[in-house]
Protein backbone atom coordinates (compact mmCIF):
# COMPACT_ATOMS: atom_id res chain seq x y z
CA UNK A 1 0.00 0.00 0.00
CA UNK A 2 1.62 3.55 -0.80
CA UNK A 3 1.86 5.52 2.18
CA UNK A 4 0.73 8.36 2.65
CA UNK A 5 -2.81 7.51 1.17
CA UNK A 6 -3.60 9.26 -2.03
CA UNK A 7 -6.95 10.68 -0.23
CA UNK A 8 -4.96 12.13 1.90
CA UNK A 9 -2.24 14.04 -0.50
CA UNK A 10 -3.58 17.23 -2.29
CA UNK A 11 -1.33 18.21 -5.19
CA UNK A 12 -3.17 21.38 -6.10
CA UNK A 13 -0.85 24.07 -5.51
CA UNK A 14 -3.85 27.01 -5.50
CA UNK A 15 -4.86 24.94 -2.01
CA UNK A 16 -1.17 24.58 -0.54
CA UNK A 17 -1.25 28.15 -1.24
CA UNK A 18 -4.61 29.11 0.58
CA UNK A 19 -2.84 27.30 3.50
CA UNK A 20 0.38 29.37 3.24
CA UNK A 21 -1.65 32.40 3.04
CA UNK A 22 -3.65 31.51 6.10
CA UNK A 23 -1.47 30.11 8.35
CA UNK A 24 2.24 31.83 7.37
CA UNK A 25 3.87 31.13 10.20
CA UNK A 26 6.53 28.35 8.96
CA UNK A 27 9.00 25.87 10.09
CA UNK A 28 12.19 26.33 8.42
CA UNK A 29 14.35 23.25 8.40
CA UNK A 30 18.09 23.26 7.85
CA UNK A 31 20.64 21.10 8.28
CA UNK A 32 24.48 22.16 9.54
CA UNK A 33 27.04 19.50 10.85
CA UNK A 34 24.65 16.69 9.96
CA UNK A 35 22.09 18.38 12.42
CA UNK A 36 18.40 19.67 11.91
CA UNK A 37 18.52 23.79 13.15
CA UNK A 38 14.79 24.58 13.35
CA UNK A 39 13.54 28.49 13.06
CA UNK A 40 9.56 29.89 13.43
CA UNK A 41 9.36 32.57 10.88
CA UNK A 42 5.90 34.17 9.46
CA UNK A 43 6.53 33.30 5.29
CA UNK A 44 4.93 35.59 3.06
CA UNK A 45 4.17 33.73 -0.65
CA UNK A 46 4.59 35.26 -3.89
CA UNK A 47 4.87 34.30 -7.60
CA UNK A 48 6.35 30.97 -6.59
CA UNK A 49 8.61 32.43 -4.04
CA UNK A 50 8.50 32.54 -0.11
CA UNK A 51 10.03 35.93 1.72
CA UNK A 52 10.79 36.31 4.94
CA UNK A 53 12.87 38.43 7.21
CA UNK A 54 15.20 36.47 9.83
CA UNK A 55 17.41 38.49 13.33
CA UNK A 56 21.16 38.54 12.47
CA UNK A 57 21.81 36.54 15.45
CA UNK A 58 19.31 33.77 14.33
CA UNK A 59 21.56 30.52 14.17
CA UNK A 60 19.56 30.09 11.41
CA UNK A 61 20.69 33.33 9.59
CA UNK A 62 23.95 32.28 8.43
CA UNK A 63 22.04 29.03 6.35
CA UNK A 64 19.99 31.47 4.82
CA UNK A 65 22.69 32.48 2.02
CA UNK A 66 22.40 31.55 -2.00
CA UNK A 67 21.97 28.68 -3.16
CA UNK A 68 21.13 26.80 0.48
CA UNK A 69 18.54 23.83 0.21
CA UNK A 70 15.79 24.65 2.70
CA UNK A 71 12.89 22.34 3.99
CA UNK A 72 9.77 24.13 4.94
CA UNK A 73 6.54 23.03 6.95
CA UNK A 74 3.45 25.33 6.97
CA UNK A 75 0.66 24.14 9.51
CA UNK A 76 -2.55 24.37 9.24
CA UNK A 77 -5.50 23.12 12.00
CA UNK A 78 -5.59 19.81 13.56
CA UNK A 79 -7.44 17.71 15.97
CA UNK A 80 -8.14 14.34 17.29
CA UNK A 81 -11.06 12.84 15.48
CA UNK A 82 -13.45 10.56 18.28
CA UNK A 83 -15.06 7.62 16.54
CA UNK A 84 -18.14 8.97 18.49
CA UNK A 85 -18.42 11.50 15.96
CA UNK A 86 -18.73 9.02 13.00
CA UNK A 87 -22.53 7.66 11.78
CA UNK A 88 -20.25 4.70 10.94
CA UNK A 89 -17.92 2.51 12.66
CA UNK A 90 -14.33 3.61 12.64
CA UNK A 91 -11.12 4.23 14.85
CA UNK A 92 -9.81 6.63 16.97
CA UNK A 93 -8.05 8.67 14.40
CA UNK A 94 -6.07 12.48 13.73
CA UNK A 95 -6.89 15.35 11.29
CA UNK A 96 -4.61 17.65 10.01
CA UNK A 97 -3.75 20.35 7.57
CA UNK A 98 0.05 20.41 6.35
CA UNK A 99 2.08 21.69 3.55
CA UNK A 100 5.44 20.63 3.07
CA UNK A 101 8.09 22.25 0.29
CA UNK A 102 11.74 22.31 -0.62
CA UNK A 103 13.40 24.80 -1.96
CA UNK A 104 16.58 27.04 -2.76
CA UNK A 105 17.53 30.49 -0.38
CA UNK A 106 18.70 33.66 -2.26
CA UNK A 107 19.50 36.56 0.17
CA UNK A 108 18.95 40.20 -0.85
CA UNK A 109 21.37 42.93 0.72
CA UNK A 110 19.68 45.99 -0.16
CA UNK A 111 18.29 47.80 3.13
CA UNK A 112 15.86 49.35 0.54
CA UNK A 113 14.42 46.28 -0.47
CA UNK A 114 14.38 44.90 3.13
CA UNK A 115 12.45 47.96 4.81
CA UNK A 116 9.52 47.29 1.53
CA UNK A 117 9.35 43.87 2.16
CA UNK A 118 8.65 44.90 6.14
CA UNK A 119 6.35 46.99 4.97
CA UNK A 120 4.56 45.02 2.70
CA UNK A 121 4.63 42.09 4.97
CA UNK A 122 2.95 44.06 7.70
CA UNK A 123 0.18 44.87 5.11
CA UNK A 124 -0.57 41.49 4.31
CA UNK A 125 -0.64 40.10 8.25
CA UNK A 126 -3.00 43.33 8.92
CA UNK A 127 -5.67 42.00 6.24
CA UNK A 128 -8.66 42.34 6.49
CA UNK A 129 -8.98 45.77 8.68
CA UNK A 130 -5.52 47.19 8.54
CA UNK A 131 -5.82 48.43 11.96
CA UNK A 132 -1.71 49.22 11.75
CA UNK A 133 0.41 50.55 9.08
CA UNK A 134 3.64 50.36 9.28
CA UNK A 135 5.00 53.92 8.20
CA UNK A 136 8.04 54.21 5.62
CA UNK A 137 9.66 57.20 7.87
CA UNK A 138 8.60 55.23 11.39
CA UNK A 139 12.21 55.69 13.06
CA UNK A 140 12.21 52.24 14.93
CA UNK A 141 11.63 51.03 11.49
CA UNK A 142 15.23 52.46 9.93
CA UNK A 143 17.08 51.93 13.63
CA UNK A 144 16.94 48.12 13.12
CA UNK A 145 17.45 47.20 9.28
CA UNK A 146 20.78 46.84 10.03
CA UNK A 147 19.79 43.49 12.24
CA UNK A 148 17.64 42.29 10.27
CA UNK A 149 18.39 39.96 6.92
CA UNK A 150 15.80 39.79 3.95
CA UNK A 151 15.99 36.42 1.61
CA UNK A 152 13.57 34.57 -0.62
CA UNK A 153 12.99 30.89 -1.28
CA UNK A 154 12.29 29.31 -4.60
CA UNK A 155 10.08 27.01 -4.04
CA UNK A 156 11.14 23.55 -5.90
CA UNK A 157 9.17 21.29 -4.82
CA UNK A 158 5.67 20.77 -3.08
CA UNK A 159 3.36 18.39 -1.42
CA UNK A 160 0.04 19.16 0.49
CA UNK A 161 -0.88 16.31 3.20
CA UNK A 162 -4.65 17.20 4.05
CA UNK A 163 -6.41 14.06 6.16
CA UNK A 164 -9.88 15.21 6.73
CA UNK A 165 -11.60 12.03 6.87
CA UNK A 166 -11.87 12.32 2.96
CA UNK A 167 -12.28 8.23 2.84
CA UNK A 168 -15.61 8.66 5.25
CA UNK A 169 -18.93 8.78 4.31
CA UNK A 170 -19.92 12.31 3.15
CA UNK A 171 -21.90 12.79 6.52
CA UNK A 172 -18.92 11.94 8.33
CA UNK A 173 -16.62 14.03 6.93
CA UNK A 174 -19.11 16.75 7.51
CA UNK A 175 -18.90 15.46 11.26
CA UNK A 176 -15.15 16.10 11.50
CA UNK A 177 -14.91 18.80 9.56
CA UNK A 178 -17.38 20.45 12.24
CA UNK A 179 -15.20 18.89 15.15
CA UNK A 180 -11.48 20.54 13.43
CA UNK A 181 -13.79 23.57 14.20
CA UNK A 182 -15.10 23.25 17.62
CA UNK A 183 -12.05 21.29 18.92
CA UNK A 184 -9.74 23.95 17.58
CA UNK A 185 -11.75 26.69 19.88
CA UNK A 186 -11.76 24.48 22.83
CA UNK A 187 -8.21 23.63 22.80
CA UNK A 188 -7.45 27.25 22.63
CA UNK A 189 -9.55 28.31 25.62
CA UNK A 190 -8.23 25.75 27.62
CA UNK A 191 -4.64 26.09 27.43
CA UNK A 192 -4.60 29.60 27.49
CA UNK A 193 -7.26 29.64 31.00
CA UNK A 194 -4.31 26.92 31.89
CA UNK A 195 -1.12 28.73 30.80
CA UNK A 196 -2.11 32.11 31.24
CA UNK A 197 -4.32 32.56 34.19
Amino acid sequence: MKYPPKHHQDNDISHMIEVIKTYPLATVISVKDGQPLITHLPLIYEAGKLIGHIDIYNPQTELLKDNHDITIIFSGRECYISPSIYTSTQLPTWNYIKVHLKGTVKRIESNAALKQSLITMTEFLEAPDHNYILEPDNPRLDANLNYIKLFEIAITHWEGKFKLSQDKHPKDIRNARAELLRANQERVRAFLDTVFV
